[in-house]
């Protein structure tokens, strides 16, 4: 019985260790940033988004590109699990054309916008390229 536990154990951390191989890596230095709006911005509605990229190049959802990747831009949601393909929802939101901007209509209040760039499948790269959170405000 011992044995076979411990046989479960290790198939267990080996099946951990290859489910964190399959993401595609970031180069160093890979960063992607909010060109528009800037963090603290009281916007009058709709909201232009421009997204900013160093490092990497943007391809199309589907594109299998080492070094690329397509935008993702969540809104009032962080990231819940950097394995699995960001949902497709009003809190994630895809540019899988490759786009890098967007005008988004959000309701008067406080929002936090955050962007990140995933892969062909849309999963995040290792390590995650993620730009930090801003807080903007809708009139």
């Amino acid at each position: 019985m011992k044995r076979l536990l411990t046989a479960a154990v290790a198939v267990a951390i080996a099946g951990t260790a290859v489910a964190q191989d399959f993401r595609q890596p970031s180069p160093p230095g890979a960063k992607v940033y909010f060109i528009e709006p800037k963090d603290g911005a009281e916007i009058t509605g709709p909201v232009t988004v421009k997204f900013g990229l160093t490092g990497m190049g943007v391809a199309p959802s589907g594109v299998d590109k080492k070094g690329t990747g397509h935008h993702h831009l969540l809104v009032n949601q962080k990231l819940a699990d950097p394995l699995a393909a960001i949902p497709a929802d009003d809190k994630h939101r895809h540019f899988g054309a490759g786009q890098t901007e967007t005008t988004v209509t959000l309701p008067a209040g406080k929002h936090t916008l955050q962007l990140l760039l995933a892969d062909h499948q849309h999963i995040p790269h290792n390590p995650a390229v993620a730009s930090d959170v801003i807080t903007i405000t809708v009139k």
